[in-house]
């Protein structure tokens, strides 16, 4: 594989550091990492605050101030908006006039419709991973420029997007020695964003039901829904133990008999899960959207969506199986390194395909 110069576009919204914000940013850091580790060179484009290991070049969401007369306009979008067009503005325009002198190849892993949109206005290739179920303006974007390359992190994604475009698929993957394997024989976890659509609420109420205590670990997006749904379940047994840094987090993981995961809402991957499997932590999960593809029957159990007791009778089903065939599992199935493996084939298909033409 030869060595690429390779621009990492990422979200403008969360810093591209720990504890990281969610799924998305833990993911653009693995990948930024593993590239670098191979010997690229990675130029990676995210909210200020990133992690300047990773020799992050900040996305400008704070500069644009519109003038007087731009917000006394009553069609006015809101201010944070713009100042997130502006960013992704600034980059594609910039990128449109110099960026086949510095990269070979350009990887969009935002959820952003401007790259999209303006990926025919450079003249080096670009490629965009598709981490969510179709948004009004990504939609828009994918639709109006037909020449757009994409690849979906699960088969399921790539099926939600069919009707706009067809994509590849790569599964996404975890780095299995920051992920580590864990001794088990604790209680349960969950880990995640604090949101409705997550329902740790409903892994609270399937560990009272399984006997089981349970460890709640992640940042709180909604507080409101917190403190409504969660906090009043706390307990001796039941704990909120913060947002943790992946090292942390991951020796949690490793300690936990079983990891609870569920989701509301048809997940596109299930990160959480790969992590927990990484750790030889088997998963109980309701069964949403990608889940199926890759908690399997040697990672995990799934139940019914929504059923704390179908959850609670899949944690105990999960938490007896082998670990040593759990971590197999995400090896073989969830690696950070099959991951970038095929984000390297991608890339160098592109690469050539623009040489050729």
């Amino acid at each position: 594989m030869r060595r690429l110069r390779i621009c990492l576009i990422a979200s403008s919204r969360f810093p591209v550091s720990e504890p990281f914000a969610g799924g998305l940013e833990a993911h653009t850091h693995a990948l930024a990492t593993e590239l670098r580790a191979r010997g690229h060179s990675v130029t990676l484009f995210a909210a200020p605050g990133s992690d300047p290991e990773l020799g992050a070049d900040a996305l400008d969401v704070e500069a644009f101030e519109p003038g007087e007369a731009a917000r006394a306009d009553v069609g006015a979008p809101p201010e944070a908006w713009m100042r997130e067009h502006h960013a992704y503005l600034g980059l594609m325009l910039d990128l449109a006039r110099t960026g086949a002198d510095r990269f070979d190849i350009v990887h969009n892993n935002s959820l952003h419709h401007l790259p999209v949109a303006m990926s025919s206005a450079l003249t080096v290739p670009m490629v965009t991973t598709l981490h969510t179920p179709p948004t009004p303006w990504l939609e828009s974007a994918i639709r109006l420029t037909p020449s757009a390359r994409f690849v979906a992190v699960s088969r399921f994604t790539a099926e939600q997007w069919r009707s706009s475009t067809g994509a590849g698929v790569i599964l996404n993957g975890v780095d299995t020695e920051r992920w580590a394997v864990g001794e088990g024989g604790g209680g349960a976890i969950w880990f995640g964003r604090f949101v409705p659509e997550k329902a740790p609420h409903l892994a609270i109420h399937a560990a009272r039901i399984a006997g089981m205590p349970l460890d709640l670990a992640g940042p709180i997006f909604d507080r409101e829904y917190f403190q409504r749904k969660v906090e009043p379940l706390l307990d001796a047994r039941v704990r909120y133990v913060g947002h943790l840094d992946t090292r942390e987090l991951a020796a949690r993981v490793g300690r936990a008999s079983v990891t609870a995961v569920t989701p509301l809402w048809e997940e596109p991957y299930g990160l959480v899960a790969a992590e927990s499997m990484a750790c030889a932590t088997p998963v109980a999960a309701f069964d949403r959207g990608a889940l199926s593809e890759f908690v399997v029957p040697a990672g995990g159990r799934l139940a019914t969506p929504g059923d704390p007791d179908a959850l609670a009778e899949a944690m105990l089903a999960a938490a007896a199986l082998p670990r040593d065939e759990v971590r197999r599992h995400a090896l073989e199935h969830c690696s950070l390194q099959t991951m970038t493996d095929r984000y390297e084939t991608l890339y160098e298909q592109q690469t050539t395909r623009m040489l050729a033409a």
